[in-house]
Order: structure tokens, then sequence, then C-alpha cells
């Protein structure tokens, strides 16, 4: 029958490849063998390297990565989507779990200036403190807050519009220079309406120049002022504006420059006229709240040490109900801790207990470090710090070099408090064993930090990466098999003759079965087989 004839062709091929198998086997010389594990370390080597690479880089594995996104696919493997994952547990109530606002890229408060902070470094050392794709951000934010989607967008407009885009900082500056003569040629022949466009689109230039050109604190103040002169006016829309939704561009414009103004008073020294310039800013346009212009209060008052300023602007917005930052969280606890640290002994500690002020601190420290872990080690020095990005990723590491650029001193100056926080922040790990399933105070910690942070922070920065994660097993794996053909080569190389046998010993055995199988199934085969083979 058909299964019989099938199981003869079987028979038949893997008598052959035994055969040849054998043959082949023994007309191979040592040389062969040195030839093949030399070329299989050689590979598995490269792999290796490739793999390191690829881990250092992009946190994963690039094996890993190509078997999950193109092989499991054609394996018929789905991901899992169950609703375990959409849900979390906190206090013991349970509650949907926020997957993609955690991981939203937000603007930094206190981010520095272009022409004067950034520019300045990259002139000393030759490294580009920004990312493009930070820079990038930056683009749209200010296309968003400065010239928005008009219906009829004038030609200076258009050549704003096109400066916030341009990569090239020459350009930007050039651009924005032929805006400010475009407007000045036209200002007098033009309507109320729209003479203040005109004023709103020649203050996004000053803007622009203080932001890139001006090479010091002092330069780019003198321009947002300028910037504030021409746009006062603005304060007071037309109906029509009103109508357009054009007022909610100009109160944009108007608040950034007052913002701006008020870091130039904090970064010269008057830090009373800066702390005076953000209150009434708040006071002015409270429902501004997401600009966070209170994380810019908070480092001001901590730099005059008002700290009861300090406590009564953590109890507005260190609530339930508003959402967190490394800014909020680690004031609180350097308060608290400063109230106990300097005299705070560690062996003292262990003999007679903590204190509830201390318990208060130490809680305080590790609610702080469950929400950015990644802060201590910037603190205490033990990760070198760069300049701070111009958007951050909150719980994430640029959240954290962002934080601990303008924060250290305050937390340097609070006698015992870095001891404090030494002694006890690693201690907040094990109230959360599995931070990427369970939190303790807070939501799980999101694993796109790492990718994001990337995107955000320079190349030539270390990023931090938590939970810490392991080696991925293809890692290991060409490790171990680059380490084991490198050895046989050698020893192939050293002890030709003796490998030889070896090897031929080693297939031998491993081929046994195959053999076993050959000789059985020929037991089993009538006498004539072979002659009835070779007639077919």
């Amino acid at each position: 029958g058909a299964g019989t004839e099938n199981f003869v062709v079987y028979y038949i091929y893997v008598l052959l490849f035994y055969v040849i198998f054998i043959l082949f086997l023994n007309t191979l010389t040592p040389k062969f063998y040195v030839a093949l594990t030399g070329t299989s370390s050689l590979i598995s080597g490269l792999i290796l390297i490739f793999e390191w690479w690829y881990f250092r880089k992009y946190g994963t594995s690039f094996i890993e990565q190509v078997s999950v996104s193109h092989l499991r696919p054609l394996l018929g493997g789905v991901e899992s989507s169950s609703a375990t994952g959409l849900f979390t547990s906190i206090n013991g109530e349970t509650e949907p779990r926020p997957s993609v606002s955690e991981c939203k890229v937000w603007r930094n408060p206190l981010n520095l200036f272009r022409g004067a902070e950034y520019n300045r470094y990259t002139w000393v050392t030759g490294k580009e403190p920004l990312t493009y794709y930070d820079m990038n951000l930056s683009a749209q934010d200010h296309q968003t807050f400065f010239t928005g989607d008009t219906p009829q967008l004038r030609p200076e407009d258009a050549v704003m519009q096109k400066a916030w885009r341009e990569r090239n900082p020459q350009a930007r500056i050039r651009a924005a220079y032929q805006a400010l003569e475009m407007n000045q040629e036209s200002v007098f022949f033009l309507s109320t309406i729209i003479l203040n466009a005109v004023l709103m689109s020649c203050a996004a230039a000053y803007v622009l120049l203080a932001e890139e050109e001006a090479t010091t604190i002092t330069e780019a103040e003198r321009l947002f002022r300028k910037a504030l002169s021409i746009g006062k006016p603005l304060l007071r829309p037309t109906p029509s504006q009103q109508e357009s939704g054009s007022e909610h561009l100009d109160i944009n414009l108007l608040v950034y420059i007052k913002r701006r103004l008020a870091m130039c008073a904090r970064k010269l020294g008057r830090v009373k006229e800066a702390v005076k310039m953000m209150r009434d800013l708040m006071k002015e346009f409270p429902l501004l709240g997401m600009l966070n212009i209170h994380e810019n209060l908070l480092e001001a008052l901590l730099e005059l040490q008002a700290y009861a300023d300090v406590q009564a602007v953590l109890a507005k917005y260190d609530d339930i109900s508003l959402p967190k930052s490394a800014t909020i969280c680690y004031t609180s606890a350097l308060l608290k801790a400063r109230a106990v640290s300097d005299k705070f002994s560690p062996e003292a500690a262990s003999r007679r207990g903590l204190s509830s002020a201390e318990m208060n601190a130490v809680e305080a420290i590790h609610r702080a470090v469950e929400f950015n872990p990644h802060v201590p080690k910037y603190l205490l020095e033990m990760k070198s710090l760069i300049l701070p990005p111009e958007h951050i990723l909150k719980r994430g590491d640029s959240e954290a070099v962002a934080y601990a650029f303008f924060h250290l001193q305050h937390w340097k100056r609070a006698e015992g408090a870095l001891n404090l926080l030494h002694c006890t922040w690693e201690g907040t790990f094990r109230l959360i064993p599995y931070p990427l399933e369970k939190g303790h105070l807070f939501y799980p910690y999101p694993g796109c930090t790492e990718t994001a942070d990337r995107e955000l922070l320079p190349s030539f920065h270390e990023v931090s990466v938590y939970p810490k994660k392991e080696l991925p097993f293809f890692i290991l794996f060409t490790a171990g098999l680059c380490s084991f053909t490198a050895m046989l080569a050698m020893l192939t190389h050293q002890f030709p003759e003796l490998m030889g046998v070896f090897a031929k010993a080693f297939f031998s055995t491993l081929f046994a079965p195959l053999g076993f199988f050959a000789d059985k199934m020929e037991s089993f085969m009538p006498s004539s087989f072979w002659h009835q083979l070779t007639r077919i």
C-alpha cells in the first residue's frame, strides 16, 4: 500500500544519511575541526558584540525583539491583553491603571536658556546637550503657544512659524529679524485688529531672540522686557479677538514672557523680585496650573530659605487629587528631613528606634523614592549631573536630572539631610519588590520611561534604568557559545590528534541511536530487500 511505500522511502533516506555521515566523519582532518570551531567562535563573538551594543543602546535584546515582533505572529502567538494589566491595587483599592498618561512628556518648568546656557556648554565642551527630539517638541510648543492655527496667515506669521521649525539656530535668528523688519514696514498702515496681530508677531520674534541669540542672562532679560512692552496692549483684547480665540494665544505669549523674566531675575540673584513676579503670575492666571509655575516658586523660596512659605505652597499643590512631580515629593521630604537630620545618627536610631518625627521623614523619603527612584543617585552624587533637557518624563531619569540640577544645593544646605537620605532611600525597594506590577503609594512604575528618556537625554549620558534589567538570555547564550567554541578551537590546534579522536567519539555517540535504528530496521527487512530495492 501507500503507507508501506512511504515507510520504505523514509528508511532509504535515513540509511543513506547515516552512510554519508560515517564516510564524511572518517575523512575529516584535525585542520577541519580547527577551522570549524574557530569560525563558530568568530561568528558567535560578532553576534555577542552586536547584542551587547544593542542592549546598551535600546535596553533590549535584538534577537528577542525580532522573535517577538516577527516570529511569534507566524507561530500563532498572541500577546496577552487580559484585563489584569488594566487595573492595579493601591492600598487595597482597585483602580484603573493609567498607561498612556504616565508616559506623557512634559515641558520642563525650569528649562534653561539656549543662547545663554545651552550654547555656552556646547562652546566649552563641544557636546550637544539637547537632542533633536527634545528641540522638536519645543518647536511644536512654541508654534502652539505663539502662532496657533489662524485662518488668515500673514507673511510675518509664516516667517515666524518657519523660524520655530528651523533646526539651525542661525536660521531661526535670521527669520526672527526678517519678521521684525516686515512688521515695522507695515505697522503704520494697519487697523486695530491687525495691529494686535503685528504686535504679537513682534513680541514672539523678540522671545526667539532672547532664547536663541542672547549670550548672557542680562541680555536675554533686556529682550524679554522689550517683548513685554510690545505685548502689553494685548492684555486688553478687542471683541473680535475674543470671538476669534486669538486672545488665548496672546495670554500664552504674555505668561511665557513674564515667567521667563521671573527666571531671569532668579538667575541674576534678585530672588525676592522673582518670587513676587511668580506669585503675581499665579494670582493673575490661576487657570494655567498646567504650566507648573509653582515649581519655579518652590525653588526660589528654597533659595530664600523661606521654609514656612514652601510648606504653604506644598499644602496647596501636594494634594491627592493633583498630579505629582519629583519637585513636590522631594521638597516635602526635604522639609521633613530638615527637621530631624541635624541630630540624626543611624547608630543611635538602631539602638533606640525612630522617633515619630524621624519616622515621618523616612516615610516621606520612601514616598519620594517610590515616585522617582532615579533622584537619590544624583543628590548623593553617585552619578554625574548634566544640563537638564527642555522636556521631562515624570518618574523618569530626565525628571531626576532636572530636579537634582536645581535642588542639590538646597539639600546640601540642610545639615544632615543627605546623610538621612543616604541611610534610608534604599529601604523603599523592600516595600515594592515588584515595582512594575504593584506600587505602594503610587501606581506601578511605568515600563516606558527608559525608551522616552533615551530620546530626551543626550547620547553621552548613561540613562538610569529602573528596575535594573537582567542580561537577556541570548547575550548569555552567545557569550557561552563563543567561549566554548574558542576553547575547542584552541584545544584542537594544540592537540589535533587527541581532539580528532574525541570529535569522532562524540559524533559516533551522538548518532548511535540512528545506527541502532538502522540495524533494527535491517533485521526486520527480508534478506532479498536490497535486491528488490535495486530492481525498484
